[in-house]
């Protein structure tokens, strides 16, 4: 801001008198903070896990490198049961070694697994994993596949010998959410969610302007809740047994004490990017709203008509079904509207009923939420890759909900770049929550250390539903050859193709990053364009579609992916973004850069 010597000479000796002058009153407040740091580690003597909990609590690292760890569940003698899953989620890479199916004990009381044992389907039985997982009458229940079945637990043992038994068989599998989270209550009744196959029931899957399928026939075999029974063996799935609809996707599940049933709802995605005409840039980041359902019997709760907009916390009518961005409620009077809200695109990937001593009063009765992370909010920061606590009262919220743990992403929350993402809970008995991390296997035990009888400090609000997008971020701008003074040159370097200009593969740089256009591929491709598990690795020499010519670049940018090989997620046309012909041009020309990209010196 200055711009002269003199007024930097002058504010290098202010900056200097004050601290002087300041020292010896700065000095008590820092050695109280270093006090309060060498507490705090005294307090959590194995904590070595990077997250930030409130105050009285400690987290261990129970295991890692385990898989890609979702659901959890935790039995009376405390051995902790994981499912673990692969395939087009985590970019086809090589499944863990052994069983999908993980059990794991800390013998010793350190808060670490010091067994680990694998069970269960494997690559070279067909197997490929899965999400839910669940324990009744001595037999772990899991889902595998398009099925889920159950192994007998032997008393001298933490894992089965014997072949498992199947519950139900022929699930529906394939597009967006083929995952089959689940959960079994006192009578053994079995609740199966199948998530949609699509985001809204487009015609053509995540298009532009592409409408809804009228009526959306998708219903009757997926976006909703079926029920079975846990007791029965060699059950088929059928469209009869469907216990609510109009469920996108509800991964977490939780039953209080009276019976009462809870899950969560993935809200939709691509307002903007699909509806531009409609949704403005930043409606893309900030809508719609995560949900929490009190389920109901043959209820329906708005899928693909209807979805939550976090600013009227009402639902209305999605653009695909006549919605005009926001103000028409139209038939969404009559469905079912969440007991409570949460910010857009974190993903409630898992949930747990706090119903032990362990933990202070405050969050007996209330429901823990994994939220996995968000992809859509780009060029926007991105947000969640955290677990939070939202308080119950009967059968509604109470208050607004808390960031319980943050810090798993690590340094950058984004899908390509965070060091691990939350993925699933479980209770112990003694009262220790558990959390699952599907990157890296890791899995986190958290206890607490303050007292049976201690208060809450340090709680962190969730931000307000409201809340601005912020600017735009360039994460992606980074240099690939790391921080110095000529680090900008990154830039500057990059390739040209034939047919392009430099101008044109800087202009593509920021149609890639959200800045021109109105979308971002970073969401999808990662910051760098190095791939994530929704879409291919962008800067290496292998192509899924075209020969990776500019020209061949160009048109698959032009017509999108509408049945990719390898990931869930189709390519609208353009990205689901109005580009010009001379954008495509662009934006094809900074992809091509990219993978021609000379490697750092």
């Amino acid at each position: 801001m200055w711009n002269n010597v003199r007024s930097r000479t002058l504010l290098s000796a202010l900056v200097a008198l004050t601290a002087v002058c300041l020292g010896s009153l700065l000095a008590p407040a820092q050695n109280q903070s270093n006090s309060a740091v060498e507490a705090a580690s005294q307090a959590c003597p194995n904590d070595e896990s990077g997250l930030k909990l409130p105050a009285g609590f400690c987290a261990t690292v129970f295991a890692d490198g385990i898989g890609h760890a979702r659901h959890m569940v935790v039995a009376s003698n405390s051995v902790l049961y994981v499912n673990t899953w692969s395939g087009r989620y985590y970019g086809n890479d090589t499944p863990h070694a052994g069983g999908f199916l993980v059990a794991l004990q800390d013998k010793s009381g350190a808060g670490k697994a010091d067994v680990i044992e694998r069970f269960g389907e494997t690559v070279q039985t067909g197997g490929a994993g899965g999400t839910g997982i669940s324990l009744y009458k001595g037999w772990v229940y899991a889902e595998i596949n398009d099925r889920i079945v159950r192994y007998s637990l032997p008393e001298d043992s933490i894992v089965p010998s014997g072949p498992a038994d199947i519950i139900v068989s022929g699930l529906p599998l394939g597009g967006d959410h083929p995952m089959h989270p689940f959960i079994i209550n006192g009578d053994g009744t079995m609740y199966v969610d199948l998530g949609t196959a699509t985001n809204s029931c487009q015609l053509k899957n995540r298009t532009l302007k592409s409408p809804g399928v009228q009526p959306c026939t998708e219903l009757e075999t997926r976006g909703g809740i079926w029920r079975y029974n846990a007791n029965k063996t060699n059950q088929m799935f059928s469209t009869a047994d469907r216990f609510a609809t109009g469920i996108r996707n509800a991964e977490g599940f939780a039953i209080d004490s009276s019976g009462r049933m809870f899950v969560t709802q993935h809200g939709r995605d691509q307002l903007h990017a699909n509806w531009p005409d409609l949704y403005k840039p930043d409606q893309e980041a900030t809508q719609p709203a995560e949900e929490l359902l009190l389920l109901k019997a043959k209820g329906d709760y708005g899928w693909p008509e209807c979805y939550y907009d976090a600013f009227v916390h009402k639902l209305v009518l999605a653009p695909e079904y006549g919605g005009d961005g926001g103000k028409t409620i139209g038939e969404c009077a009559n469905k079912i509207a969440p007991i409570a809200a949460f910010p857009a695109h974190w993903a409630p990937n898992a949930m747990a009923l706090y119903d032990k001593k362990q933990f202070p009063a405050h969050y007996r009765g209330g429901v823990f939420i994994a939220f996995h992370g968000s992809w859509d909010r780009a060029p926007y920061a991105q947000s969640g890759y955290n677990v939070v606590f939202q308080a119950l009262n009967g059968d509604r919220a109470s208050g607004q909900c808390e960031i319980f743990a943050d810090g798993f992403a690590g340094a950058v929350k984004s899908p390509a770049r965070a060091e691990h993402r939350p993925s699933g809970l479980a209770v112990g008995p003694d009262g220790a929550l558990y959390v699952s991390d599907d990157i890296r296997g890791r899995i986190y035990r958290i206890a607490y250390q303050g007292g049976s009888e201690g208060g809450v400090a340090n709680v962190t609000p969730c931000p307000s539903l409201t809340a601005p997008a912020g600017n735009p971020v360039e994460v992606a701008a980074q240099p690939p050859e790391g921080t110095h003074p000529d680090a900008g040159a990154a830039a500057n370097n990059l390739p040209v193709p034939h047919g392009a200009t430099r101008e044109m593969v800087l202009l593509g740089g920021r149609i890639y990053r959200g800045q021109v256009g109105g979308a971002a591929c970073t969401g999808c491709h990662g910051d760098s364009g190095q791939g994530t598990p929704l879409g291919p690795d962008l800067t290496g020499k292998k192509w899924l579609w075209s020969d990776g010519s500019y020209a061949g670049i160009k048109k698959t940018i032009t017509e999108g992916v509408s049945q990719p090989k390898q990931y869930r997620s189709p390519m609208p046309p353009m990205g689901g973004a109005q580009l010009t012909p001379d954008q495509v041009s662009a934006l094809a020309a900074y992809v091509w850069a990219a993978s021609h990209r000379a490697p750092p010196n």
